[in-house]
């Protein structure tokens, strides 16, 4: 983060496009109403890496045990 920028909201409204640019470059942005602040602007992560469907296909297994009903005194836990 580089530094933090604390706007009006009748700034951030006519502004929305550079304060959008100033936060995915690093900055914080805080919006307030008065002296008050309300909200950080701030970007989405970014995707994680890709997922594949079907990677650990081999690698794990699930016994049968697994499938079988619980315990009475368990299921009641549950509830």
């Amino acid at each position: 983060m580089l530094f933090m920028t604390i706007v009006k909201i009748h700034h951030a409204k006519s502004n929305l496009s550079r304060l959008i640019a100033k936060a995915c470059a690093g900055e914080e942005i805080v919006i307030a109403r008065g002296d008050q602040p309300l909200v950080r602007l701030t970007p989405l992560r970014e995707k994680q890496g890709n997922r594949k469907p079907g990677r650990l296909r081999g690698k794990i297994r699930v016994g049968k045990e697994f499938f079988a009903p619980l315990p009475d005194d368990e299921l009641q836990a549950w509830e």
